[in-house]
């Protein structure tokens, strides 16, 4: 018992931020806290369930704690990235960010989610993989997918070509 005691404290004190900011991106601020004590008290209840590398496991808890906060509530049909406050981000925003974020939210929330597990979350492969639910080759392939629809998004709608001073819009 005394060594689940400190195993847990150890989890606690090594994911504790990591998991408020995974939460903080996907509910509203005020119910963060409220989904990684939950993720602690699965945890806690389960110790002997977590695995040596257990960051993928708490994420696998935190999305489905969030997935069922979201089913029960009907605030959402799906678990989302919040990328942005809700003031509007062209307020004070380069015109770099204004595009990146407008290309994010014509990604479906699957493709947010599997970019956001890697570049947000700093999982690798394998554990994001764990965190979905899904083979590391399946996660593989719809990052991929992901980074590809991304990057078509942040292609200009008419990409301009220079024919000698003149710059023309090709269509």
């Amino acid at each position: 018992m005394e060594g689940d005691e400190d195993r847990f404290r150890e989890l606690h004190t090594a994911m504790y931020a990591d998991l408020l900011r995974f939460a903080e991106r996907r509910v509203p601020p005020a119910e963060a806290e409220d989904v990684v004590a939950t993720v602690f008290l699965v945890a806690w209840r389960r110790i002997g369930d977590v695995p040596p590398d257990a960051r993928p496991w708490l994420f696998g808890v935190a999305r489905k704690t969030i997935a069922n906060q979201n089913r029960g509530l009907r605030r959402r049909n799906v678990v989302d990235l919040r990328m942005v406050e809700d003031r509007p981000a062209e307020a004070d925003a380069t015109p770099d960010r204004v595009d990146l974020i407008r290309a994010w939210w014509t990604l479906s929330a699957a493709d947010r989610e599997v970019l956001a597990l890697v570049a947000f979350d700093g999982l690798t492969g394998d554990q994001a993989a764990s965190v979905l639910g899904c083979r590391r080759s399946a996660f593989s392939m719809r990052l991929g997918r992901a980074r590809e629809r991304l990057r078509k998004a942040l292609e200009p709608a008419h990409p301009a070509a220079t024919i000698g001073e003149r710059t023309w819009i090709t269509t």
